[in-house]
This record gives structure tokens, C-alpha cells and sequence, in this order.
């Protein structure tokens, strides 16, 4: 449907705008753990209102968000209630996207793993809010065989889900080439088995100039030395072998046949007197290493492929390395002991560890934040952790205590040996801040007036308040009336007692003629509210009232017994 010459998908409740309360997060220091000051969070209650309490302070912060919300499947699962109609699901993604587009980092990437019944609407949604020319992949993800779970259909077997990816601003993202990293097994091992150990004597055997005007040498070897390594008794002498892997790795290679479509590499072929060992030094006029004095090998007519250009030594390991297509296989993420990872049970909605560091090693770096809204069972977070990333979760569900707790304490202490731990060569340290979702600022009282929530002392409140107005609240304040601050020059100040004249003058006097002042209040004489330039008067609740929704608003994306209008769908057009 084509509205104000921007293509976009509509639905019922689009348009409905929403005030979020931007509510405070509580600390519950029991339930922090291990090194407090690492920046790490996790956040129980709803994700909608944390996301909005985040953006104050994480906007523009954020390397990676991944996210794995209900599919709307229409199928009940244990710690989620996954079958909402189609519009309501869609309201609320969007509302969601929107807060997690402005956390994001103007380089970052967002990662959501969505299944086919809401994908196409996903991706168009995205669009929107990301803009199409940032959309950066649309990843099949093999879940499980035929044999495996979460078949689901009766004309087709599904084993895949969709992982759509998008950049926060593709211009200002240093690409990072995707790979596979397999191990070097014996199969490998096989096909790179020979090692140059001498070059011998080189001597200049032919010059000639390429379509390009530069110079390309060949060079034919004499006394050189070419070995392999015997994979005999593999098992028994497996150590010995690696460790002859890991002493030749610069030296070991395999022998192809050039493509008959290279007539380039054919010329140079054609020209060898005889069998033996040449080398060509030249300047690729296309391709990686264009532009840059390249040498390439041959033995026998045959061209050398060496291990060390496709591979990479990781954590003291040579691990095989290819590119990465838009199909991740089970063999490339695998899920054999999925149901013990974390040591939690969270029966068809765990995503392997695996899965999450491919994603991360793609993504970002030592230090960067990552994000996830949907925590379920936390393995975003916990491989974020291994992998010495700093993460912020947020767990609506009580298994954020059975579940997340549990499995981030015992990464923290070094005790979990599974998933991810022996790949990135973790050994545990770290920890993380727990918070707790406010409550509402505002309720009714039994006369229908909005009144400030009795669960908020003085502190709750002069932060609430600050964060509300859009200023930094400071936790310890060194003057009275300032609590918060939006520049270095204005602060805001919230007090529940009634400000006079008299209240209003003594506060001026101690104000420095550069600095500015809110005060939010629950009265005050009306004197005050014009008496000086510099000091502005609010009165609380009252003025921000208009501004944000209060109360028990109900903002969740597992919403029980929902009604569902069969007509509906008739109302959404593309």
C-alpha cells in the first residue's frame, strides 16, 4: 500500500501512538554477582519498558542487539504464551524496533530470529525502520533434520528459521568478511599434508608484462625440498601431528589444477621446460589482493593452495576457515548437547552458544555492548560473557531467577564447561548488576486522582522525575537541589514539600548567575513561578501527565486468552 509516496506495511493499532513511561531501574544489589562495575545488566520485567528506560543512557551505544521474540505460531509454550493475532503481534514489534534502532550504534547490527509464519511482515517492518538499503542478509537457519523438532507443517517439513540481519547505517560499518571455522580434522589434514621446507636455489627463469604493463617474474627452483606429514596411526600419535601442524603452519600446502578459464595462470604453465618447482612473482589487477606483489607456486604443473590462507590459528588451534553463505547447516552450528548447555532446560526455544558466537564474531569486539530483549534462557548473554563482550539481558518470565541467574553466576565462577567455554578459552571472572523494573510512577487513588505510587521514596522519586524531564540523575548529590542535570550548567530539583517564596529566594541565592534550575513540586506560590529567569517551576504529577501513560498499562508480547476478530487479516494490506 503506497501512503505518502513511501511504500510500508500497515495494520489495525499502527497509528496508535503510545507514551511509554520511561520508568527507573531498581538495583536488588542480592542478585548482583561477582565484579558489579563490569557494565553488565540484567533487567527483569517488561521489555518495551526497559528498552525505554535504556534509552536515556545506552542510545547509540549498543555494537549488536539479537533478538529471538515469539514467532506468533499459535502454539503454547511453557514460559511463553505464543499465540497473539496477527495485528497485536505486529504493534508491538514495531513499538520494540523502534526503541532498539535508536540503541543501536551508528555502525551496529541487529540480528532477529523469526519463523515463517510473521517473517515476510518482519522484514518488510524493517524496512521501514532501518531502511531497506541497510538490510544486510536474510540467513536460513537449519534448526534440526527431518527427523528433528519443530516440524510444524503438514505439506512441508520445517527445519529452518529465518535470521534477518540489518545494519543501524551500512555506509559507516567496516564490512567483516563472514566465516566458517571448522577445526582441522584428519580430512583436512589429508588434503594439506605437504610441507616446502627448502626452496632451494632461485633463479630467474622468464620475465614478461601482463595486460597491465607490470612485471611478472617466474622463477625455477633447483635442490629444493618438499615433505609431507604421515598420518599413520592417527589417533595414537593425533598430539605429535598437530603439533607438526602448528610448527610448519607457514609452509604447509595442497596442489591444485588451474581453472581452464585462467588463461593467465595457463600462460605461465605453458612456458615450464620441464617438471619441478617455479614461483611467479606479479601484481593482481583484480580481486583481495589487487594491486599488491603477489607470489604463487607450482610443483609438477600443479599450483600450491596453502593452508594458511584459508585457515586461521585461534586459541593455539589451526581452525579451517570458509565463507560464509546465507545457509548455516546443522554441521556448521552444532547442537548435539543443546539440552545440557548453561546446565537449563528450556525445551525448543534455546539457540546454541554456537549459533550466538557466530553471530558475535561477526558483529563485534573485545569491549563492545550487546543486547538482548528476549533473554529466555540467557545464552545471548552468556556467550557475550565468554567472549569478554558487555551485555545488557532483559527477562520479562520468572525463569529470568531459574534459568538466567543460575547459568550467568556459574560462567562468572568458572564453572561451566559447556557450549562455548573451550573455544573462546574461557575461565570465568566478570559479573553484572541485576535490576528490577519499577513500578509505575503514578496510580489513582480511590477518589480517581492520579497520585504518586507509595512504593517511591525521596530517591525513586528525584530520579524518576529527572529521567522523565530528560536530565542525568546524580545518585549523590554534593548540593541539595542539584539531583540531575541536562548540561553542565542546568540541573533539575523534585521535592514533595510545598516551595514558598521564602524556600524559593534561599535557593537563588546559592544558584550561580550562569546555572539554570527546574524544580518539580507538588505546589507552590504562585509568585514563584515567574520571580527569576533562571529557575523554572513544574508541579508534579500533573505535568507529566500528558506526557507518558501511567498505571498498570499492559505493554506484553505474551498476552493470554487474546481475543481474536477472524476478519482481521482482511484489514492488512502490504
Amino acid at each position: 500500500m503506497k501512503t505518502k509516496n513511501k511504500l510500508e506495511l500497515t495494520w489495525i493499532g499502527k497509528n496508535e501512538k503510545k507514551k511509554i513511561e520511561p520508568r527507573i531501574l531498581i538495583e536488588d544489589k542480592e542478585k548482583s554477582y561477582g565484579d558489579i562495575d563490569s557494565g553488565n545488566l540484567l533487567i527483569h520485567g517488561d521489555n518495551l519498558l526497559a528498552l525505554k528506560s535504556l534509552e536515556q543512557d545506552y542510545s547509540g551505544k549498543i555494537k549488536c542487539i539479537y533478538i529471538d521474540p515469539p514467532y506468533n505460531t499459535g502454539s503454547a509454550f511453557e514460559h511463553y504464551n505464543d499465540n497473539l493475532e496477527h495485528s497485536i503481534w505486529l504493534s508491538l514489534m514495531y513499538e520494540r524496533m523502534k526503541l532498539l534502532y535508536k540503541l543501536l550504534t551508528d555502525d551496529g547490527i541487529i540480528w532477529v530470529s523469526i519463523d515463517d509464519i510473521e517473517s515476510h511482515y518482519l522484514k518488510v517492518m524493517m524496512d521501514e525502520i532501518f531502511g531497506r538499503k541497510n538490510f544486510l542478509g536474510d540467513i536460513a537457519y537449519e534448526r534440526s533434520g527431518t527427523a528433528g523438532i519443530g516440524q510444524g507443517s503438514t505439506f512441508l517439513v520445517n527445519t529452518k528459521e529465518s535470521i534477518l540481519a540489518y545494519a543501524k547505517n551500512k555506509s559507516s560499518m567496516k564490512i567483516k568478511e563472514a566465516k566458517v571455522y571448522k577445526p582441522l580434522d584428519k580430512s583436512i589434514m589429508k588434503r594439506y599434508s605437504y610441507v616446502l621446507s627448502n626452496e632451494g636455489l632461485r633463479k630467474e627463469y622468464l620475465r614478461f608484462k601482463d595486460s597491465m604493463d607490470n612485471d611478472v617474474i617466474i622463477y625455477k627452483h633447483e635442490n629444493y625440498q618438499i615433505d609431507s606429514i604421515s598420518l599413520k596411526n592417527f589417533e595414537k600419535r593425533k598430539e605429535e601431528i598437530i603439533q607438526q601442524y602448528l610448527e610448519n603452519y607457514k609452509k604447509i600446502f595442497r596442489t591444485t589444477n588451474p581453472q581452464k578459464e585462467n588463461t593467465f595462470q595457463h600462460k605461465i604453465i605453458d612456458s615450464f621446460d620441464s617438471k619441478g618447482l617455479y614461483s611467479v612473482d606479479y601484481i593482481p589487477s583484480r580481486g583481495k589482493a589487487k594491486g599488491e606483489k603477489t607470489t604463487l607456486y607450482y610443483n609438477n604443473y600443479e599450483l600450491f593452495a596453502w593452508l594458511e590462507s584459508s585457515s586461521e590459528i585461534r586459541n593455539g588451534n589451526i581452525v579451517k576457515t570458509n565463507k560464509m553463505s546465507d545457509f548455516w547447516r546443522n554441521e556448521d552450528i552444532p547442537k548435539a548437547n543443546l539440552a545440557n548447555e548453561g546446565n537449563v532446560e528450556f525445551k525448543r526455544s534455546k539457540k546454541p552458544e554456537a549459533l550466538l558466537k557466530q553471530i558475535l564474531d561477526i558483529s563485534t569486539e573485545h569491549g563492545d555492548y550487546v543486547l538482548d530483549s528476549f533473554l529466555g534462557s540467557g545464552t545471548t548473554c552468556a556467550v557475550a560473557h565468554k567472549m569478554r563482550r558487555k551485555w545488557i539481558g532483559v527477562e520479562m518470565g520468572n525463569h529470568i531467577y531459574t534459568h538466567c541467574i543460575p547459568r550467568l553466576n556459574s560462567i562468572i565462577d568458572g564453572n561451566d564447561q559447556l557450549g562455548v567455554t573451550k573455544q573462546v578459552s574461557w575461565n570465568g571472572g566478570g559479573g553484572y548488576k541485576f535490576y528490577e523494573l519499577a513500578p509505575s510512577l503514578l496510580n489513582k487513588d480511590k477518589y480517581d486522582n492520579w497520585v504518586i505510587s507509595d512504593e517511591y521514596d525521596a530517591d525513586m522519586l528525584a530520579e524518576a522525575i529527572a529521567k522523565h524531564n530528560g536530565f542525568k540523575f546524580i545518585k549523590e548529590q554534593d548540593v541539595f537541589y542539584k539531583q540531575g542535570y541536562s548540561t553542565e550548567k542546568d540541573f533539575i530539583f523534585t521535592t514533595t514539600s510545598y516551595v514558598n517564596l521564602e524556600y524559593l529566594d534561599m535557593i537563588h541565592e546559592l544558584l550561580k548567575n550562569d546555572e539554570s534550575l527546574l524544580i518539580c513540586c507538588k505546589a507552590f506560590d504562585e509568585e514563584c513561578e515567574c520571580k527569576y529567569n533562571n529557575i523554572s517551576m513544574q508541579k508534579i504529577p500533573q505535568s507529566i501527565l500528558k506526557k507518558y501513560e501511567f498505571g498498570d498499562v499492559n505493554y506484553t508480547l505474551n498476552i493470554e486468552d487474546e481475543i481474536i476478530d477472524n476478519d482481521s487479516e482482511d484489514d492488512i494490506d502490504e
